[in-house]
């Protein structure tokens, strides 16, 4: 994705992802559980502006912390978002391997779990321009921390979440590189006839 070469404020990154949530993730029911907390002011989104790497997985270590201890009613789940320090999607990966050991870390095994988004996302076994990678493409990287118990109550309306991400690829392709690049700005985009 071409961004600015100016480091984005913390405003920005945030807009920016509010109208990416708003038009792409619930716009085209992405992920058919986000509405719902959404709309209810239950999305937690930090944006750290941690100078490296060590203070960015202290921010993590906030995150989780915080989101193990408040009322989910209060903040249902976390987006933990840094514009720039994680911008090569490789580095990013290992980053998310380091998140998932912090959670065992934390003793948070089976309480939440780290999901992952990113503007260069890539799917493994397909090539960086593959339209399925836009499903889990985001303005800016992403960790995505959720509340087993969530994903749980999400599992009883959806049992077969193989569905909904077959869906989410059909509709990429349907979108086209041109729909899938404006869903990646936030842009508001009409669903394709069959969704």
């Amino acid at each position: 994705m071409s961004q600015s070469l100016a480091k984005p404020t913390a405003e920005e990154v945030l807009v920016a992802t509010q109208k990416w949530l708003e038009n792409a993730v619930i716009g085209l029911n992405l992920c058919p559980f986000a509405k719902a907390v959404y709309v209810k002011n239950q999305v937690r989104i930090v944006v750290s502006e941690a100078k490296h790497l060590d203070a960015f997985l202290e921010d993590l270590d906030r995150e989780l912390l915080h989101l193990a201890e408040v009322d989910p009613q209060e903040t249902d789940t976390t987006l933990l978002i840094h514009p720039t320090l994680l911008a090569d999607f490789l580095t990013f990966n290992d980053v998310v391997a380091i998140a998932e050991e912090a959670v065992d870390e934390h003793g948070l095994e089976g309480k939440i779990q780290v999901a992952n988004f990113h503007p260069d996302y890539q799917f493994d076994g397909t090539e960086l321009e593959d339209l399925s990678n836009y499903t889990n493409r985001s303005p800016y990287p992403t960790l995505h921390l959720i509340r087993e118990s969530s994903i749980e109550k999400a599992a009883e309306a959806f049992p077969d979440p193989a569905v909904i991400f077959d869906r989410n690829i059909a509709l990429m392709e349907a979108l086209g590189r041109s729909g899938c690049e404006a869903v990646l700005r936030g842009e508001k985009v009409d669903l394709p006839k069959g969704f």
